[in-house]
């Protein structure tokens, strides 16, 4: 098999990289599928080539930048099988995790399509309604947002190559500021053909989508006030770029760790409906991209009285997980994306061993299925219990970022009692971008929700209601906010039209009501915004 090489698209160029290149790898035989780097690429061009690009996309409206959203994801969508062929190959997918990373990719991207639709001919956007500053209504000020005249810089994690870049790409595009988009190098195949498909489908007014495979060289250092970042990743990188960027004035979103938690009522009994749904989202959590989410569900914290019935549901899904070679169809689960997070998850089964037991899945050891046991980045689902979370540290500091939960007994007591025990543990996790509970009791879900909402992004509710309607916590949905406080790193993506006030400027325009309506009209009461 050839390696390819991967390029990069700048300058409304594909130009491939100079001098040494990184390597891409099947993470279930260890082949080298590709390379890739961005030596030789004049960044600061790049750069103000993008940024003259821009004036094109803020002219169009919103249904026009619309259109190219739903261009976009046609494209994508009638290559599916080839970008999850190309998921299973670089990513270490099975066939159904490739498929909820490209699937979520196209839907995104339609969904930003059909918000600029409902916006139509505006370019701008209103923000609240105007209020009279006069003693009569005429002396009115009203506030709007703006395209930023900049250019927004994507930086995306190895687990969702196609659907993390759609959503950032979506938002930016339709707000109105030009994109230079880039993949994490070790997952970059699948993100590398996307950008391909995206220049092929000329949706967009040329230099308004760059794309860099490999480093990002001297880039951030040439970036000024104008231009924006967004960046999901570790939290170390997340506190060098924001060290970087801070000085020179330059708006950083990031999304971050996150320790992600369940939370169990006291009201749900073992065979309920609810009860069904916990099991199958939590242990959906754990395996789902072998655990690579950052959604994915990190601490399971349920009432002391169901730990045993919970602990054997869970392991008994957990028994029929099938790990091995992605490409074989009875493959449940494939490997982990790199050499690194193999290691970097053995040691955090280690630290958190210190202080809870494993009661499913040993150290993670697994003898993989239809591969080579002596290549590939394999670790089975592992299951952990820790008696005494009060005392627990790694559990509430340390995220694995593999297929691994741990159970967290709640102590005994009313209700309320532990709706209080349960925020107070969770939230000890410094901010989450997800937390769920299931319970079909709702004094005892008011509490829990008020109790954690300054933690998190997002909380989902399990209930029998939403049985067979939900896609689980798992799952980011554009239509809401996608970030989280803290520890995950302080950002917001996606919420519908709220994502796109990270690429605009909001400016307060005060004077005649109707020069106000006339330069910034309002949107039809259907597509109206509120971000």
């Amino acid at each position: 098999m050839s390696i390819q090489t991967l390029s990069s698209f700048v300058q409304d160029s594909w130009v491939p990289g100079q001098g040494a290149l990184a390597s891409l790898f099947n993470p279930a035989t260890e082949e080298e599928l590709a390379r890739t780097g961005t030596g030789g690429i004049d960044f600061g061009a790049a750069l103000e080539y993008a940024r003259k690009s821009g004036q094109a996309l803020r002219e169009l409206t919103f249904a026009e930048r619309g259109a190219a959203l739903r261009a976009l994801s046609k494209m994508l969508h009638g290559h599916r099988d080839e970008l999850i062929g190309l998921a299973i190959q670089n990513g270490g997918n099975t066939r159904s995790d490739a498929k909820f990373d490209i699937d979520g990719a196209i839907a995104t991207l339609a969904h930003y399509g059909d918000l600029g639709a409902g916006l139509g001919s505006l370019r701008v956007l209103r923000d609240g309604d105007a209020v009279q500053l006069g003693r009569t209504a005429r002396y009115a000020g009203i506030h709007f947002w703006s395209p930023r005249e900049g250019v927004a810089v994507h930086i995306n994690a190895f687990n969702f190559p196609a659907w993390g870049m759609a959503e950032k790409l979506a938002t930016a595009l339709l707000a109105g500021m030009p994109v230079i988009s880039k993949p994490a190098t070790s997952s970059a195949l699948v993100a590398f053909r996307a950008a391909q498909l995206c220049v092929e489908a000329k949706a967009l007014p040329p230099g308004t989508l760059s794309f860099l495979c490999g480093s990002s060289g001297d880039l951030l250092d040439r970036l000024n006030p104008n231009d924006v970042v967004a960046f999901t990743g570790g939290a170390q990188t997340a506190e060098k770029l924001r060290g970087q960027l801070a000085p020179r004035g330059v708006r950083l979103n990031v999304e971050a760790d996150s320790l992600n938690s369940a939370l169990l009522g006291p009201d749900v009994e073992p065979g309920s409906p609810s009860w069904d749904i916990f099991v199958a989202d939590v242990a959906r959590d754990i395996t789902q991209k072998a655990g690579q989410k950052c959604t994915a569900t990190r601490r399971i914290f349920v009432p002391q009285e169901r730990i045993s019935a919970v602990q054997e549901a869970l392991i008994e899904r957990l028994s029929t997980v099938k790990v091995g070679d992605p490409a074989v169809a009875e493959v449940t689960m494939g490997p982990l994306a790199t050499r690194d997070q193999l290691r970097d998850i053995k040691a955090g089964l280690a630290r958190l061993r210190a202080e809870a037991t494993s009661v499913f899945g040993g150290e993670g050891t697994v003898v993989p299925l239809s591969a080579d046991p002596s290549k590939g980045f394999f670790i089975g689902p592992t299951l952990l219990l820790c008696s005494s979370p009060h005392a627990a540290v790694a559990l509430h500091r340390d995220e694995v970022f593999g297929p691994a939960a741990t159970l967290c007994p709640l102590q005994p007591g009313s209700a309320s009692e532990q709706a209080r025990e349960a925020a107070l543990l969770i939230k000890r996790g410094g901010g989450s971008l997800v937390c769920s509970v299931f319970s079909d009791d709702r004094a005892f879900l008011s509490e829990a929700v008020l109790g954690l909402a300054s933690a998190h992004g997002r909380v989902y509710l399990g209930s029998e209601k939403v049985a067979g309607q939900t896609f689980g916590p798992g799952t980011v949905l554009p239509q809401l906010v996608h970030g989280g406080p803290g520890h995950a790193g302080g950002g917001e993506e996606l919420g519908g039209l709220r994502g796109m006030a990270f690429y605009s400027q909001r400016t307060a325009l005060q004077g005649d009501r109707a020069l106000l309506d006339a330069i910034v009209p309002a949107a039809a009461p259907a597509a109206a915004p509120t971000i």
